[in-house]
């Protein structure tokens, strides 16, 4: 699944990451980043950091079904090299204590997961976790939290809707991608968005503007029974439970038969909804908690965003005791 997109060549995905490191005054000068590489628009994280200044950035990487260990350090490495950073990466196969006892900071990322009590033990103090997302869309199973208050450890989500970052103006796009990819046009369409978290309004926003019909409730019982849908797209927050369950599968089958139900985010029983013949998109299940369509469907420029972001807000925090200004504060949401 390596993504050889045109609108993915190195010579943009590096002008798009200084436009983001711009945007976001990231500074890295001194600092020793631990972080992964890996494929795509994911290639990009440990290049924002070296660009960014920090005067080390240890990289994991793996091979995985988005590509082999050999494509992701050739990809990493031609943006390095492009960007003349390539110096300042080492790539690593495994977190040792080692390394993890150098990092200032510590991204949050696939192949670094789960930050766990062991490896939380090996920081230094004065370490920072970047969580990569916002703080509400924590998920427990990333980070030990506990682990972290115990020794002092600072983790710091990232305001995505933060002017210099932007991510969730990308939410509307990826919804749209999402629906096109299973054969719903949009324009026209009539949909359905069960949301009830701060992307509703960008994912409203984003179909509207695409042309589509959309009627907007924060769970599906108050959903209007005697309209007829294109598709339901089910972005509510995830929980231990799934957010759609057999009983509401029966609800859907019965009011709505033939809509689409679109996992765009929140776990759903799918095994009901199959059994009731509802058809659900993306045809592969996303991991628990996780979102249905990755914002790199929609290109590189929503996880340069974020990684950037996710590094500032990670910066501030570790700038601290310097006394950042208001405006700086204003990356970060602290867990």
């Amino acid at each position: 699944m390596y993504d050889s997109r045109p609108g993915l060549n190195s010579h943009r995905l590096v002008r798009l990451i200084q436009q983001a490191i711009q945007r976001c005054e990231l500074q890295l000068d001194n600092l020793t980043v631990l972080t992964e590489a890996a494929t795509g628009a994911y290639a990009v994280t440990p290049v924002v950091a070296a660009i960014a200044g920090a005067k080390k950035v240890f990289a994991i990487a793996r091979s995985s079904r988005y590509g082999t260990l050999e494509q992701v350090k050739a990809q990493t490495l031609e943006l390095a090299e492009l960007a003349g950073v390539s110096d300042r990466l080492e790539f690593i196969t495994d977190k040792t204590q080692d390394i993890v006892a150098q990092a200032d900071i510590i991204t949050n990322s696939g192949h670094v997961r789960p930050i766990n009590a062991q490896m939380i033990a090996w920081m230094k103090p004065t370490a920072v976790i970047g969580l990569m997302y916002e703080a509400w869309e924590f998920r427990p199973e990333d980070v030990d939290l506990l682990a972290c208050r115990q020794k002092g450890i600072k983790v710091a989500g990232v305001n995505e809707r933060h002017p210099g970052v932007d991510v969730f103006s990308f939410l509307g796009i990826m919804a749209t991608k999402l629906l096109l990819d299973a054969g719903v046009s949009v324009y026209t369409s009539n949909i359905l968005l069960l949301c009830d978290n701060p992307f509703s309004s960008f994912i409203e926003r984003g179909l509207v503007n695409a042309g589509a019909n959309v009627d907007t409730v924060d769970t599906i019982s108050v959903a209007p029974t005697d309209k007829t849908y294109d598709a339901i797209l089910v972005a509510l927050q995830p929980r231990p439970e799934p957010v759609l369950t057999a009983t509401d599968a029966v609800l859907i089958a019965k009011y709505w038969p033939g809509t689409l139900v679109a996992q765009y985010w929140g776990d759903i029983e799918r095994s009901a909804f199959v059994s009731h013949h509802i058809p659900v998109c993306p045809e592969i299940e996303p991991k628990p908690g996780h979102m249905g369509i990755l914002p790199s469907a929609v290109g590189p420029e929503p996880i340069i965003r974020l990684q950037t972001g996710g590094l500032k807000a990670a910066e501030v925090i570790w700038r601290e005791s310097l006394q950042f200004s208001k405006s700086a504060m204003e990356f970060v949401q602290l867990l």
